[in-house]
């Protein structure tokens, strides 16, 4: 589809999110927010020294369910390919659904023929979701139809699984490049739109979210299709996370305030969370 001229510059996008930041939710709609965010987290490992042991340990801790039954489980586990395969299987039957990420992760620098081996394996050991990196020199060298191409071939190479784009906002910084980066993906038939790696800085940040929900706000409007969104990287603190939960509904409404259509990469935040939840 054609989208319609993006005109937010980065002051408005300020204005807009210092706008909204004076307005989080608050006294009895407060508990019932942090209870949505955590049921939206992709509990999260993506390290060197990843091993079965500390996937084993991951699990357990995304069905803290078993323990605070009120607060419920999160969305999601994200490890890398290796693990998927086990992850699944600790979590059989539970309604935590498995991702990974694909393309070269974190810098997505491979051929494509290996990018779609890797999606294609890992769809084949189970993952749920699959989390691609785009080629972000192809898009600031602007060659959008090669991005366009790769993202296509990568969703087509996921078979069942679902897909998020990772953007790596940081990298892309000025908000024409970033609209045109979500319009790609969109147009690609990206699952979920989503930050960054989290392996940079700036990862999420509040202005690169609003340039996000309001290209899937015009892809929704023009196509009727829902795509998900995801803030990822340094979301640490439970008000930092309720400004993310506030700007999607903000400009997406409640609907997408639920797994199937807002995650939130914030590991760290968890267990944070469920202090708040338990007191």
């Amino acid at each position: 589809m054609e989208f319609p001229p993006y005109l937010d510059d980065e002051a408005t996008l300020a204005k807009r999110v210092s706008q909204i930041r004076e307005n989080l939710p608050a006294g009895s709609r407060l508990n019932d927010s942090y209870r949505t965010i955590y049921q939206c987290i992709d509990l999260t490992t993506l390290e060197g020294a990843d091993n079965a042991a500390k996937i084993q340990t991951l699990c357990q801790k995304a069905l803290a369910q078993q323990h605070h039954p009120a607060i419920g489980k999160v969305a999601a586990v994200c490890v890398y390919m290796p693990f998927v395969a086990q992850a699944k299987e600790l979590l059989r039957d539970t309604g935590v659904e498995v991702a990974t990420v694909s393309c070269g992760f974190p810098a997505g620098q491979l051929p494509l023929h290996l990018k779609l081996a890797e999606t294609a394996w890992a769809a084949e050991q189970g993952a749920d979701e699959i989390d691609m990196v785009i080629s972000r020199g192809t898009l600031l060298q602007g060659d959008e139809k090669t991005l366009f191409n790769e993202i296509k071939a990568v969703k087509a190479a996921c078979g069942n699984a679902r897909l998020k784009v990772i953007l790596e906002t940081g990298e892309l910084k000025d908000p024409a490049v970033i609209r045109k980066a979500c319009e790609l993906a969109l147009n690609a038939g990206a699952d979920f739109l989503k930050t960054s790696t989290g392996k940079m800085s700036p990862a999420a940040t509040p202005e690169a979210v609003l340039i996000m929900l309001d290209t899937i706000r015009d892809f929704y409007q023009a196509t009727g299709k829902k795509v998900g969104i995801k803030p990822a990287g340094g979301i640490a603190e439970p008000q930092d996370a309720l400004l993310y939960y506030a700007l999607v509904d903000n400009v997406l409404g409640k609907e997408w305030l639920t797994p199937s259509l807002f995650r939130i990469g914030a590991s760290r935040l968890a267990d944070k969370l469920i202090g708040l939840l338990s007191a």
